[in-house]
């Protein structure tokens, strides 16, 4: 949004700091619709020039402004306190997808930690398990929040790793900062296109927002309540069943843990497709895509583009994986993924 202040022959600019203004095809476009029916060629390009400051430093403005400021997001760490296990390795942090959490690394992130030695982050998103709740939600701002905790904990490099969303963030940090980022590993999520299935997601989050669960129900009952009401519109229990990790009991009555409304709101333009402020720039480090075989995710067909972005990426596939691939495979996700980690 802009708003313009001030005497015509002087006006105040003020630019909302956000996922669209922040590109910077955007930033001209706002200059030239302002500018246009002037002659001022010098006063053109000095405000011009402000406003291209205003994206090269989006980062730490972003941080000065209370509604779109990162948010310091929930967390578990794995880390050895054997001696010998004690290193400098760069650390991994994780980011889960949507509707998901850091529980749902717990298991995987103290196998990564056993395996590798390197301390692993797992953390919740903005509006996910045990992170604040806000009215946004996009991919600027889920990069923003894990380039925040990289200053939060002095981590001056580390891996990053994503799954579906968390994999889009992690993109987007790296594009946005690539000096931090030892490595990416973008798990079954393109920065190209989107899913079929992705067409049933605003759906399914209708269906939560409209839920009223009895409160008298046992934490069981209440479940298999939800579960009864999800059945007609998701026929996969196992999507069924990941929904409902997300319902608590708050001592009087039910809710999901997740922000729904800033999901279902949001999901539309901003997360269903990868920004197109991004579009012009690369990531030159390190990137793995791991994609489950059954998934439709990631495909082949979109190596090339991808690569144009990440030049570097390599691409693997699990068999027998969907979209869950290290829960469907989990022996066989480590197997892959741990090489890569190392190399």
């Amino acid at each position: 949004m802009v708003s313009i202040l001030g005497k015509a022959e002087r006006p105040i600019i003020l630019v909302d700091v956000n996922e669209t203004s922040v590109c910077k095809h955007y930033i001209k476009k706002i200059a030239m619709t302002i500018f246009k029916a002037s002659s001022r060629i010098n006063e053109f390009y000095q405000y011009y020039t402000k406003l291209k400051t205003i994206h090269q430093s989006i980062r730490r403005i972003s941080t000065s402004l209370k509604w779109a400021a990162p948010i310091s997001m929930a967390y578990s760490s794995f880390q050895s306190t054997r001696p010998e296990h004690i290193n400098n390795l760069q650390p991994i942090v994780i980011m889960h997808g949507l509707m998901g959490s850091k529980t749902n690394w717990k298991s995987m992130g103290k196998a990564i930690n056993a395996k590798t030695g390197r301390d692993v982050y797992t953390v919740d998103a903005r509006n996910h398990g045990d992170s604040p709740h806000t009215p946004e939600h996009n991919y600027p701002l889920l990069a923003e929040d894990l380039l925040y905790f990289l200053q939060e904990h002095n981590i001056s490099r580390a891996i990053l790793m994503g799954h579906s969303m968390g994999g889009r963030a992690v993109m987007a940090a790296a594009l946005m900062e690539p000096t931090v980022v030892e490595k990416l590993m973008v798990l079954d999520i393109s920065p190209l296109g989107v899913s079929k299935s992705i067409s049933a997601l605003p759906r399914f989050m209708e269906i939560m927002l409209r839920l009223n669960v009895p409160a008298d129900l046992n934490i069981q009952e209440a479940r298999k309540y939800v579960d009864d009401l999800l059945k007609p519109a998701i026929v996969e229990k196992e999507i069924r069943d990941f929904i409902l990790t997300n319902l608590i009991y708050t001592g009087e009555e039910y809710k999901w843990r997740l922000n729904i409304e800033s999901l279902s709101r949001n999901f539309n333009p901003h997360m269903s497709a990868f920004p197109l402020c991004y579009n012009n720039k690369f990531f030159e480090g390190e990137t793995a895509f791991v994609g489950g075989a059954l998934s439709d995710y990631l495909r082949h067909t979109n190596e090339d583009e991808i690569q144009e972005i990440f030049p570097q990426a390599t691409f693997h596939f699990i068999e027998g994986a969907g979209h869950w691939l290290h829960a469907d495979k989990p022996r066989e996700f480590l197997d892959l993924v741990l090489p890569l980690l190392d190399t």
